[in-house]
């Protein structure tokens, strides 16, 4: 799973990537500061399960703090992109291109309206974030257009003349954005497409099918960020209500990146996604107490700075995938040890047999039967797993 973090330049989308992961990267308050993408890990926040057996887990990746399991997950911040990014402004197709393998999209919006659509310093409320939605949706559309239109003719031509269906045949000529033959065909039945008639389609069917289809295949939810600035909490309850079919969660990815600084250099005690944090350091100077202060006060009027919440909702709402542990019944460490090693995030309607596969082929091949740890009852292969499950595999050797 790859989730990409996308948006104009200076909105912090960088603050918001490095705050979510503690990469080192360049941040800073000018266009295009992001050139190459960035490509890291960052986590989400799941219950160790470990803990209602009376122990903790002892992950391979990620991290347990408290009765909290941090499961990795690859994210990737691309450049800043521009009106006219399809086109490529900016080096807009460049960019648009890193975006490629991503599952889901995180769009950070500067929500204070203090950036133009060029990513330039305005009067803070000056600019009304809602254009940026709009901006953004064109031109991932044209993107997806432009990729479906290379050789349109010609590829519509031999599609009619082998009788080949049309959805299989688009899966293949937009393969490299995650375009899979179900999409093809529910955009088609949506739209009320002839299949057999491409040829016939006008200019708005063919745009309307590349958002159909993109907006199925990189699912987006929106980052309100600098949700701690002035008028900030108006503009975005103005989003939530201009659309109403997006998941838009308020966040603060500059006050999140101080709080992961703290806790890296041991001033503070801070669980990400919390919302309060423990003052280690006695000797503060006063500009960190008033910075504490500030951050603590955001804590208690809003809940947590938001980040963690955006990264859970992209994964466990947008995508809907689940955290699914191995382990075995009246045994939860491996050869070494280790207490619950490993979480998988699986599609929503993973079953047993395919998380056997996701184990190892030999479990998949030889599967007998999957066991619930929890319950100590064995489930069939086409059992669909909920998320949180702990599974032994039975599988012949």
């Amino acid at each position: 799973m790859l989730v990409g973090i996308v948006g104009k330049p200076s909105c912090g989308k960088s603050t918001f990537f490095k705050a979510a992961t503690l990469a080192d990267i360049e941040i800073a308050n000018y266009p295009f500061t992001t050139i190459k993408p960035n490509h890291a890990v960052g986590f989400v926040k799941v219950k160790d399960p470990a803990v209602e057996f009376g122990k903790k887990s002892d992950p391979r990746i990620g991290y347990v703090h408290g009765e909290w399991r941090f499961v990795a997950v690859d994210l990737i911040d691309v450049a800043g992109l521009v009106p006219g990014a399809h086109e490529g402004l900016g080096l807009g197709k460049e960019f648009l291109n890193d975006l490629n393998q991503a599952d889901a999209l995180i769009h950070v919006i500067d929500v204070s309206g203090s950036i133009n659509e060029k990513g330039e310093d305005v009067e803070i409320g000056s600019y009304d974030p809602k254009d940026d939605v709009a901006f953004l949706e064109a031109e991932l559309d044209h993107w997806y257009l432009d990729i479906m239109m290379k050789g349109w003719d010609k590829f519509v031509r031999q599609l009619v003349q082998e009788k080949r269906p049309f959805a299989v045949a688009l899966e293949k000529q937009l393969s490299g954005l995650r375009v899979t033959e179900d999409m093809a065909n529910k955009a088609i039945k949506v739209l009320s497409l002839d299949a057999e008639k491409p040829y016939e389609w006008s200019d708005e069917e063919k745009l309307s099918l590349a958002r159909s289809l993109r907006q199925q295949s990189k699912p987006m939810m929106i980052a309100a960020n600098k949700a701690d600035k002035e008028g900030a909490w108006e503009n975005y309850e103005a989003l939530k209500e201009a659309f109403p079919d997006y998941h838009v969660i308020p966040c603060s990815a500059e006050l999140e990146l101080a709080l992961k600084e703290a806790g890296k250099h041991a001033i503070i005690e801070y669980i990400p996604g919390e919302k309060e944090f423990t003052i280690k350091k006695e000797d503060l100077n006063e500009k960190q107490k008033q910075g504490l202060g500030f951050i603590s006060d955001f804590l208690e009027q809003r809940g947590s700075t938001g980040v963690q919440d955006v990264l859970n909702h992209a994964v466990f709402e947008l995508l809907r995938y689940k955290p699914i542990f191995p382990g075995g019944v009246g045994k939860l460490e491996d050869s070494d040890g280790n207490v619950i090693p490993d979480c998988f995030l699986m599609p929503p309607t993973t079953t047993a047999l395919e998380f056997a596969f996701k184990l190892h082929t030999d479990f998949g091949k030889n599967f007998i039967k999957a066991i619930n740890v929890r319950t100590k009852l064995p489930i069939g292969k086409d059992h669909v797993l909920a998320a949180g499950d702990i599974i032994e595999i039975m599988a012949n050797k």
